[in-house]
Order: structure tokens, then sequence, then C-alpha cells
């Protein structure tokens, strides 16, 4: 893996010396905690492959799948706004691009990149791996080496927690990977002790863990079967999410991982406090059967849990931001993203309150901040 050298942060604007932040275009700095770099196919991590992986890719025709997760459609208007796709290939395939209309376009300070990519759902836990490794060095040296304003997440085989704990210490020692990437509908629920490895792994390097929207696609989305469109499999998305607190949070993840945080990102925000009121109320008649919960749900949520801002669900000018902050009684809780290149508003409209308010500077930069150490770290390891 090529590292950055030590200045590369001071080069950004993001050390926390002498260098101020930079002004985004909402009047205050701001960190992009959610926009996506794509692969444009399996040949860009051939040569990231060792021989043997190379040679079995192309005896069994592998290096002509596109490997694309249906859960995230190229092809899908949603997918990419029509000025953020490039003028070929996937959307979240040019860097130029991606400088122009995320990092420049929106002013921000630091963006961290989430890579979503079928080989992280191969039912091959070897393969799975190795397509990881290739992708966390890809992304190191194709993206991270060549804009500094980027961090990203390290990708790992959600299939295996050892091999994913071993890809995280790997990959930790380079500090521009501010978190762990998984996707949110898996096999089993994520709190299960079959993937506190990963957990571990996270806390001992102080990176969050992301669980981004997303299936492996070995359960359908939904409870009742498989869909028939799109819509059904997009919006049941956060159907996931609500079984990932609910997991996480009785199986007793927090209680093992105390400093843990979970970034749910594309999760939508609205449709948390209904279902921690619920989660709270029922937790108080049968909590004797998991003791390690000693803390009402909505309480532990609130210090481990952080969500990204898009795609946000309100009705047009419902105040529905402000509204989630004080139902949740924190305004720590909601991380400024621009979810580039997915299309979900118009322009740089992607903060849903006033810029000028106390809340949108925690959104857009204290919160970032508190929840990624990494962002504050000036050297980089080699």
């Amino acid at each position: 893996m090529t590292l950055a050298a030590p200045d590369t942060l001071a080069r950004s604007g993001a050390s926390s010396g002498a260098a101020s932040p930079r002004t985004s275009v909402f009047g205050s700095p701001a960190i992009d905690c959610d926009l996506h770099i794509a692969v444009p196919s399996i040949k860009a991590l051939m040569p990231y492959l060792d021989a043997y992986w190379r040679q079995q890719f192309v005896t069994r025709g592998i290096d002509r799948l596109s490997w694309n997760l249906t859960s995230d459609p190229p092809g899908a208007p949603i997918s990419g706004r029509p000025d953020w796709r490039p003028a070929t290939g996937k959307p979240g395939t040019s860097l130029p691009l991606l400088r122009e209309k995320a990092l420049d376009g929106f002013g921000v300070e630091l963006a961290i990149a989430n890579c979503i990519y079928g080989g992280a759902a191969l039912h091959s836990e070897d393969m799975a791996s190795v397509v990881c490794s290739a992708m966390n060095d890809w992304i190191a040296k194709e993206w991270l080496d060549a804009e500094p304003r980027l961090r990203a997440s390290i990708v790992v085989p959600m299939n295996n927690p050892e091999l994913a704990a071993q890809e995280i210490e790997r990959c930790a020692s380079d500090n521009r990977f501010a978190q762990v990437s998984m996707l949110v509908a898996q096999g089993e629920p994520l709190g299960k002790r079959r993937h506190w490895p990963i957990y571990a792994a996270a806390e001992k390097h102080g990176l969050p863990v992301c669980l981004h929207a997303g299936s492996l696609y070995h359960h359908p989305m939904t409870t009742n079967g498989y869909g028939s469109y799109f819509l059904e499999d997009y919006v049941a998305q956060a159907f996931a999410f609500e079984s990932a607190v609910l997991s996480l949070v009785s199986e007793g993840v927090f209680a093992k991982y105390p400093a843990l945080k979970i970034v749910f990102a594309e999760s939508g925000v609205t449709w948390l406090p209904a279902a921690l009121w619920r989660f709270n109320k029922t937790w108080r008649g049968v909590r004797a059967e998991i003791p390690w919960v000693k803390r009402p749900p909505m309480d532990i949520v609130r210090d481990n849990i952080r969500l990204t801002l898009q795609p946000f669900d309100e009705p047009d000018g419902a105040g529905r931001l402000e509204r989630f902050c004080e139902q949740m009684k924190s305004d720590r809780m909601v991380l400024f993203s621009s979810d580039f290149p997915h299309w979900h508003y118009e322009g740089t409209d992607a903060l849903p309150i006033s810029p000028k308010s106390g809340l949108a500077r925690r959104i857009l930069y204290d919160n970032p901040r508190e929840t990624f150490p990494r962002l504050g770290l000036r050297e980089l390891a080699r």
C-alpha cells in the first residue's frame, strides 16, 4: 500500500495548527462524511492482485464481470445526477469531476469516500478478502495519493470477520483511512458475536464502523420476501438500519466496545426517534434478559451511533432536522454528507436548515471532527 507524505494534511488546509479550515458554500467549514468513488471494472483492480489471483481471474473469466451491486445500479437516475455523471463510465469514477463538483463545488475541507462494490459480497471468503485488499490498495494509490482532501473507508470481506479484522490491521497504519465500511443488510444481524472481531479491531485503532445502505442479497430486503422493483429495495433499506440498531444494542456490542462509533450512511434520519421510543418502552419490561444493557437504548444510541445527512427524509418546510435533534436530545448525531454523485437535491442544496444556525455548524464540521479521530491527525504513517 502506498502511503502519503506526512505533510499531506497541511497541504490540504486540514491541520489543527496555524492553518485555518476552508470555508464551504454554507459560509462555515465543512467535512463531507459520505461521498462515493466507484471501481470502473474489475480490470482496474487486476494490477493490485498477486500473480496467482490474476491468473485465476483470467482463467475463470472473472475479469470480464461488472460486479455491480443491484442495490446501487449505475444506470438508475438516483445513482448519479446528470451533471455529476462522467462522459463515459459509471458515476463516481472520475476524479476531476469529483474535485469540481464535490470538493471544490461544496468547498469542503475534507471528504470521506465510500466505495461500494460487489467484491465484498462474494460467497468465496478467500476471493472476497483478496478483492477487498486490492480495492483498498487501489483507493490509496489512485485516489488518496492524488487528492489530499480525500479520506476513505477500509473495505472488508463481511462474510469472514476474522479476515475482515486482518484487513483492518493491514490498512490501519495509513491514517487516511478514517473508518471501516460494511453494508447494513447482511446474512445475519450485525450485533451477533461472529462480527465482534471487526468491532474489536475498529475500536483498537480508533476507527468508526460505517454501515452503509446496501445488501449482500443473501436474503431479501423485506421480511416477506423479494420485491419486484428497485423502489421497494431502496425504501426497505431503512428497515435494515432499524434492525441494526436493535441488534447492536441488544446483543451488547456497545457494552463490550463502549468507545466504538457506528455511522449509518444513507439511512435516512427521521425514522429513528419513533423506533427508539418503542425500543425504550419494551426494554423496560424485558430488560432482565439482557442485563448488559444497563441504560435505556436511546441513551446508548445517542452516545454511539451517528447518521449522515443525505438522503434526508422530511416534508418540505417542516423543520424536521431541528425536531429530530430535539427528540433525540442531542445535536451531535448528524454528520454532513453530499452523497456525491447520488441525486437527492439540486445544486449544493444539501443542508436542510439555515447555514447560519448553530446546529448547522455542528453538523457541517464539529460533529465530523468529534466522530472521526483521524481527521485531526497531522502526521500520516509511512
